[in-house]
């Protein structure tokens, strides 16, 4: 071990005060403990009840990322009894045993909130690149059951994190935000940037078995090997590959072999036994690509797909007896794909449910304990650590076309003709990757001969009333313009072209990404940015491959490796998770900076913690169009949105298609318009309204060529998306001013009820409307648990008791959605784009049964007006026995506002039948401003 050489400045150095162990010292804010075996624990207190934890030998200086920027400013009352010294705010109190550190934290009621286990506590040297950091470790509540949620975007169909393990690495597909919410009345904010284990905190192994492996070209077996280990599962792993099983060997792309022999079908096959030494839930994670099934004693556990140059992670668990043997069966088609089997033996209980994180790198642990009645008030307070929400511009949430890609800028502007000739709701066209020269990635240029004119596809766009989005990506081939200088500068990470890397485009250049760590860097990345694209007019800044992903199929110790700047030298894994928060915060700036009256809007793949502040949207990245991945999609957008990040979305139809969906194959047609349709349906109640992916084309009138009733079904969204826009505007609104939720699992709302809290496929949308979405083919109805009091079918109008589980219809062109009594939801009159009467009458959906409020929304919609407090809002109160609704007096204003509005209440009340809110009819009164009550 090499000597340590941490820069350590305690705020007990700074007072010049001796510290002595088994000691406890005020400092401003709170206190530092030194423990009986020589640690350091710093707990500081934010006026909200907040606690920050720093546990080191030597406390370091400052923050270990650029997740929090709020400031340690609560008085909280210290005392010290026996050896237990504790820290007291209104909402908790902290208290930290000076004899090993152990911290437990407290309600105000002195229920305990979290318990930690010291004995689990690690802080262990380890050697990154020749220099010392911290692999680090706490676990809290040993044999908990409470409900954990959030960490980011995960795609294993988590909900209840509890016993469950979950990895923090950022992937295409994966989004690692560290914050975790709990049913107990607590979040976690956990600051490190490393790869970090939540649950299991070893990684897991390949499972080793004595395998029988047979290769197979069609029918003929080629080969069949002993293998000690399933692992073809990065790039380097590819070199192992049997040459006997090669002939046939072929990209996803091509059918034919490198001879111009026609394919022959290439098939591997492992069988196993595998003989537990411990009983229990076994975990297992199965990487790969292409097709893949997973058998376990003859009965199928798993079977997916995924296209190949994005492999990624799919678990599965077997409970199994000590001493008993399984025999596993794995059976793949490679196409040139990737695959790998690891395993975790079981944990004793009480630490499978725990809380438990561990870090591979840092300089000490710290973390934030955020009490929290609600969980509505735990994403509060990681906003209030990390940073507001700003609002995004109106149009974002309407519909958004997107396609991989449009190749000329008469598409993008067909398109968008296109949609405005058939009178389709629509607001903004993406101009996705590959728009400049060839050999040019990361001149920020277009290609002269398919993009002549893009100020003027932008403003024939606008003159449409419509927006555009670029893609931008802070990739770079190093002997463009932008990559010289920022090469020249030590700006752009070195070591994938040390590698020899190239990438997918022609005959493959060498390409790498520029490093966001040096503030010198982004200013000069934005500068780049700023003078070749923002004067062409864009709305929107789409920046992909944010993890970074210089490339999909390499290890993340790989990826790490290269991610060390030559600049800071920070080893690369040190700092794996933040690359998209701190590039998101340098086009950010630059964008406030040069449009200071605008709000800016940035779709980004990956986040990390306080990614929201950056007025960033997430999507869950390239996933693949199975029904499966639609379902996975649900929990990843819940856990995310309850990790603090409110606007998400997704590829609706998923981006990378089977070649029987791509093809267009007559047998499979009607799968694949099921299948877009029920994603279209999912996507019209997600945050944000998003469809994008390969062939087949997405355009909502090209899907559907030849399905006149699908073309009605998505027509039917896209209106009802655009006339539901001032309850969503609302909705987005209070994601700002008061840290609310827009796409909520049920158990925010409902969480005394048990049964709601592993609920992965039901979510509300806002306060009220409750979707349900539908996941499997061919699937006419669904179950649906309707959570205590009283709903409405949104689609029959019935009324129907909570508390228990119903069958719902679900035809293929309709989604099941369900409204709770009391809820007040506004609407719109039908338009063609949210440009169109943004003050136009407005109908009042009223549902019976209980009381209800709600306060719209309003404001000029694309500027910063609201920042200045140039907004409207209209409180709606519902008196269920008095029969009244109540329009409140109008608070606020802004430029443009209308003085009056067309207002009709529709008061449902389970007795008419059929689409809600296609309901019409009601009673209208002029709406002046001044209050108003009605009766019914």
């Amino acid at each position: 071990m090499i000597g340590r050489k941490l820069v350590a400045v305690t705020l007990l150095a700074m007072l010049a005060v001796p510290a002595l162990a088994g000691e406890v010292r005020e400092v401003p804010h709170g206190m530092i403990v030194t423990t009986d075996t020589d640690q350091e624990v710093r707990v500081l207190a934010h006026a909200d009840g907040t606690f920050r934890v720093t546990v080191a030998e030597e406390l370091p200086q400052g923050r270990p990322t650029a997740m929090v920027v709020a400031e340690a400013d609560g008085m909280p009352a210290f005392r010290r009894t026996g050896d237990v010294a504790t820290l007291t705010m209104p909402q908790a109190s902290a208290a930290v045993s000076l004899a090993d550190g152990k911290l437990t934290v407290r309600d105000p009621a002195g229920a305990v909130l979290l318990d930690e286990y010291a004995p689990a506590r690690r802080l262990t040297w380890v050697e990154v690149e020749g220099q010392e950091w911290l692999a680090t470790r706490v676990q809290f509540n040993r044999g908990t059951d409470e409900g954990l949620y959030g960490l980011g975007q995960h795609q294993n169909r988590q909900m209840d994190y509890n016993g469950e393990d979950v990895e923090l690495a950022q992937h295409n597909m994966a989004i690692a935000v560290p914050f975790l919410v709990s049913t107990k009345g607590y979040g976690i904010l956990w600051d490190n940037a490393s790869i970090t284990r939540v649950g299991d905190p070893a990684p897991y192994a390949k499972l080793a078995l004595d395998w029988r492996a047979q290769y197979f070209l069609g029918h003929r077996q080629v080969l069949e090997r002993a293998e000690p280990t399933i692992d073809y599962q990065y790039l380097r792993d590819q070199a192992r590959w049997p040459a006997e099983a090669k002939a046939a060997t072929v990209a996803a792309t091509t059918g034919q072999n490198t001879q111009g022999n026609a394919i022959e079908t290439q098939r591997v096959v492992w069988t196993g036994t595998f003989t537990p030494e411990a009983a229990g839930e076994h975990k297992f994670r199965l990487y790969s690509s292409s097709y893949v099934k997973v058998f376990a004693d003859g009965k199928e556990v798993l079977s997916r797909w995924r296209q190949n140059w994005n492999p990624w992670y799919h678990n599965f668990a077997l409970d199994l007896a000590a001493g008993k043997p399984v025999e596993l069966r794995i059976e793949w088609e490679p196409n040139q794909g990737y695959i790998a089997l690891e395993h975790a033996d079981p944990l004793p209980p009480e630490d499978r449910h725990s809380v438990s994180f561990a870090s591979e790198a840092g300089k000490a642990i710290d973390y934030y304990v955020v009490p929290a009645a609600t969980m509505d008030a735990a994403v509060a307070g990681y906003r209030r650590l990390t940073g507001k929400a700003p609002m995004m511009p109106r149009w974002a949430y309407g519909f958004w076309q997107s396609r991989q890609r449009y190749n000329t800028q008469d598409e993008v502007v067909g398109v968008m003709r296109e949609y405005r000739a058939r009178g389709i709701p629509i607001d903004t066209i993406v101009q996705d990757w590959f728009y400049w020269p060839e050999d040019s990635w990361g001149c920020h240029c277009f290609d002269p001969a398919r993009f002549p004119d893009p100020k003027g596809m932008v403003d024939a766009v606008k003159a449409m009333e419509g927006r555009v989005m670029i893609s931008v990506w802070p990739k770079f081939y190093p002997d463009t313009a932008n990559g010289k200088t920022l090469l020249d500068q030590g700006f752009l990470y070195e070591r994938p072209l040390e590698a020899g890397q190239r990438d997918w485009v022609g005959k493959g250049y060498a390409n790498t990404f520029y490093d966001p760590y040096d503030p010198a860097a982004r200013a000069m990345y934005w500068q780049q940015m700023r003078d070749a694209l923002l004067p062409l007019g864009f709305d929107a800044w789409w920046m992909d491959a944010t993890e970074p992903d210089w490339h999909s199929n390499l290890s993340v110790a790989e990826r790490a490796y290269q991610m060390t700047s030559p600049a800071t030298r920070i080893p690369g894994a040190a700092i794996f998770n933040s690359y998209p928060l701190v590039h998101a915060e340098g086009v950010a700036e630059g964008l406030r900076a040069a449009q200071p009256d605008q709000r800016p809007f940035i779709l980004t793949r990956s986040g990390f913690g306080g990614i929201q502040r950056t007025s960033s949207a997430l999507w869950s990245g390239d996933v693949a169009a199975r029904w499966d991945d639609l379902r996975d999609q649900i929990s990843a957008g819940l856990n995310l949105n309850l990790a603090g990040v409110p606007n998400w979305t997704h590829d609706i139809g998923g981006f990378a298609v089977e070649d029987r969906y791509s093809k267009q194959s007559p047998e499979h047609l009607a799968e694949w318009r099921e299948l877009y349709l029920r994603w279209f349906q999912f996507g019209a109640f997600s945050p944000l309204f998003r469809s994008h992916g390969e062939f087949p084309h997405r355009e909502t009138y090209l899907v559907s060529e030849g399905d006149p009733a699908m073309l009605e079904g998505l027509t039917r969204y896209h209106r009802l998306r655009y006339r539901l826009l001032p309850y969503i505007y609302t909705l987005a609104a209070e994601t700002h001013f008061a840290d609310a939720t827009i796409m909520r699992p049920l158990v925010m709302d409902f969480q005394s009820d048990r049964k709601v809290w592993g609920i992965d496929d039901q979510y509300l949308f806002g306060p009220s409307i409750m979707v349900a979405p539908v996941t499997a083919f061919g699937a006419r109805s669904r179950q649906v648990y309707l959570p205590q009091g009283t709903w409405f079918d949104a689609n029959s109008g019935a009324r129907l008791k909570g508390g228990r589980t119903i069958t719902t219809a679900a035809p293929r062109e309709e989604l099941p959605l369900f409204v709770r009594a009391g809820a007040i939801i506004p609407a719109g009159p039908d338009v063609q784009s949210t440009a169109e009467n943004p003050q136009g009458p407005l109908t009042l959906h009223v549902f019976a049964g209980a009381d209800g409020r709600f306060t719209l929304y309003e404001d000029a919609g694309t500027d910063m007006g609201y920042a200045r407090g140039e907004f409207a809002r209209i409180g709606i109160v519902w008196d269920d026995a008095a029969r009244t609704l109540t329009l409140a007096e109008r608070t606020g204003s802004f430029p443009g506002m209308a003085a009056m509005r067309e207002v009709t209440v529709i008061l449902h009340e389970g007795k008419e039948q059929g689409d809600v809110f296609a309901a019409r009819a009601g009673t209208s009164v002029t709406y002046t401003g001044a209050g108003v009550t009605l009766r019914f």
